[in-house]
């Protein structure tokens, strides 16, 4: 488990540098569009180091926002925090999550924050109603193997940069439909020229390689947390339980949008198919079939 946080921490900051990177090519060939002359390479590297700053320490505060979600309190929501109490000494996490809830019927949940001393494991209304104890506590022991594998940091930065690369893409694509590209430009000579046509393929292709990479990440991360989770509760099926009873709940989660899906314990847009057909993941999934991932925790046992 501290090789597998370990590796998170340098992918988190390879991934901050490559963002820097594609955002300041990005930025550049804008500029360079709109005729900004020598300042382009200066805006370029302003604007993605203040853009990778903020979404480095304020990804969690963005997702939750975006889902709408409010604070847990023991009042309303006692079984949540009695779960959550119970688990933090079989964790090792050297602080407590912040517990959020989201008004909607499909059981589901993500975790999201920075690193362990800044979590938030947040759940869904329908899950709480539908869940029993022991499957809601294997869902919530899932989250937090993701806050102490550091998967949280990756995932959240991965999903806000994902997110605002391809916001980044669509509103040039807009600007050039509507003529913005007519404006002359006497700078693709040299070095300039250089960096205008590496700035166009990032803008062109990054949102596609981001939006593989961010999948990538999240189904390889979904076996491990559930393993963990057993080590943290004891009790495989529990989990197993929940995530049949997800897997099959006919609901779909009114908030959620494609830059966070891959967050959530289960892909939040996921279609039922023909009973008997087994549903396989593919380069385009979010997560790992909910089959392959009852069959590993079953080995478990």
């Amino acid at each position: 488990m501290f090789d597998t946080s370990k590796k998170n921490k340098f992918d988190s900051a390879l991934i901050i540098g490559l963002f820097i990177l594609v955002i300041t090519l990005i930025v550049y060939y804008i500029c360079n569009t709109l005729e900004l002359g020598t300042m382009s390479i200066v805006i370029a590297l302003v604007f993605s180091i203040i853009s990778a700053w903020s979404s480095y320490y304020y990804s969690d505060k963005i997702v939750l926002k975006l889902n709408n979600a409010r604070p847990a309190t023991k009042e309303e929501d006692l079984k949540l925090t009695n779960i959550l109490d119970s688990l933090m000494i079989s964790s090792g996490l050297p602080n407590k999550p912040k517990l959020y809830v989201v008004e909607d019927n499909q059981p589901n949940a993500f975790a999201t924050g920075r690193n362990p001393q800044n979590a938030v494991i947040c759940v869904t209304t329908g899950l709480l109603n539908k869940l029993d104890y022991y499957e809601l506590e294997g869902v919530i022991a899932h989250e937090m193997s993701h806050i102490k594998n550091y998967d949280i940091r990756l995932n959240c930065v991965v999903s806000v940069m994902v997110g605002f690369i391809v916001m980044l893409s669509d509103m040039f694509s807009r600007w050039i439909f509507w003529g913005g590209s007519r404006r002359k430009n006497n700078s693709k000579e040299g070095t300039n020229g250089i960096l205008m046509i590496i700035g166009l393929i990032c803008l062109i292709l990054s949102p596609i390689f981001g939006s593989l990479m961010q999948l990538a990440l999240s189904r390889k991360r979904e076996f491990l947390a559930d393993s963990t989770a057993v080590e943290f509760t004891r009790n495989p099926d529990g989990l197993i339980s929940a995530l049949i009873k997800l897997e099959n709940d006919p609901n779909q989660l009114e908030t959620a949008n494609s830059a966070t899906a891959n967050m959530y314990i289960i892909n939040p847009f996921r279609k039922n198919t023909k009973e008997g057909k087994k549903k396989s993941s593919s380069i385009w999934s979010t997560h790992p079939s909910t089959e392959d991932r009852i069959e590993a925790l079953r080995k478990i046992r």
